[in-house]
């Protein structure tokens, strides 16, 4: 598909997902929790927070067979906010996995994991909010095929030099060249991105999206002019070149997680998270019927999605009760033909 091709393709493809898209690898055609154990010098990992992959352990899993698997391992953390021990006294995880382990098993395929973790051992509210941002990219892929993929997993934690071990929740996400390929697309490291880079209407669906969970802490275009693009956005294309395809990631500040460390940003005129502010741009509110029709259509899959996740456990049913909240009224703004136009269409942005 060439340049020019991409930007003539009907507004409802590139809103639903690329046509072409193939199935995700087999970590990722599941929506299942998987019990999984890690074995590793935890402590170690958690105290010296290395950027470098070189903690060895071992990862033990349930086979596409049923037969249970062990694969070597190597660790890291990773992350910014929540690799800061002051942040999180269990920072998110990065899992390298030896190609040649993983073959023909259900992680084929998958070299990088990035785990999103629990952030806190002793504090409760850390799993809701997990269960929570977990939802948030569920909620996305369901919109679109050109999106991360995730999988929700019951990790046991075992560190043998420490002889202690604890359970909890976390997901993996999907890898961002996995994403490229599974869409017959290119994963893109730009610097400077402006938003007349972007397809127009991937533009409006990814605005909108941020809409509906309650999250400003992206950016379509480069945060400052000597750093690469974007701000919890990556850039998808057919060619690596505009116009991009955006695909957003790190949902934890968003209204829909209400995450207790959580602060809006100061660059807008709201005092929590759970406000809704919208960053869509004025050129593109031509586009936003047809955005929002896709969303409505979309109402009964996304709020059933919801719905799926309040069953894996009793945590689970309570971090996501307020979410189907937050997601109703995001409904009930978008049905109100008024509250679009002051909410959405009068308060979109000009480009800086």
């Amino acid at each position: 598909m060439s340049t020019s091709d991409l930007r003539v393709v009907p507004l409802f493809c590139l809103l639903a997902g690329a046509a072409q898209a193939s199935e995700p690898a087999p970590l990722f055609s599941d929506d299942t929790a998987l019990d999984v154990r890690i074995e590793a010098p935890m402590k170690v990992l958690m105290d010296v927070r290395p950027d470098e992959a070189d903690l060895k352990g071992s990862f033990t899993f349930t086979d596409i067979d049923g037969e249970e698997r062990e694969v070597s391992l190597k660790l890291r953390t990773r992350g910014n906010y929540r690799r800061d021990a002051s942040h999180c006294d269990f920072a998110p995880i990065r899992l390298d996995f030896p190609k040649n382990d993983v073959y023909r098993t259900l992680l084929s395929g998958q070299n990088k994991l990035k785990l999103v973790t629990h952030c806190r051992n002793y504090e409760f509210e850390f799993e809701y909010y997990l269960f929570r941002e977990y939802l948030a990219y569920r909620l996305f892929s369901e919109l679109t095929d050109v999106s991360y993929r995730v999988r929700l997993m019951n990790v046991t934690y075992i560190d043998p030099q420490e002889d202690t071990e604890i359970t909890r929740f976390g997901f993996v996400i999907e890898d961002d060249k996995a994403v490229a390929k599974r869409n017959g697309l290119k994963f893109a490291k730009i610097r400077h991105v402006t938003l007349d880079d972007h397809d127009r209407a991937r533009q409006n669906l990814v605005n909108v999206f941020q809409f509906m969970i309650g999250n400003t802490e992206y950016s379509l275009t480069s945060p400052e002019p000597d750093k690469k693009c974007c701000h919890n956005i990556d850039l998808l294309s057919a060619t690596k070149e505009a116009p991009f395809i955006a695909v957003p990631f790190d949902f934890d500040f968003s209204g829909l997680v209400s995450a207790s460390y959580a602060e809006p940003n100061p660059r807008y005129p709201i005092k929590s998270v759970r406000t809704r502010f919208y960053k869509g741009r004025c050129a593109n509110n031509d586009l936003l019927p047809d955005t929002l029709e896709l969303f409505r259509r979309k109402r009964d899959d996304l709020l059933a999605i919801v719905d799926q996740v309040s069953y894996f456990d009793e945590k689970a049913a309570s971090a996501i009760r307020p979410a189907r909240q937050y997601v109703e009224d995001f409904y009930e703004l978008i049905d109100d033909p008024e509250e679009v136009r002051k909410q959405l269409v009068e308060h979109c942005d000009e480009p800086s």
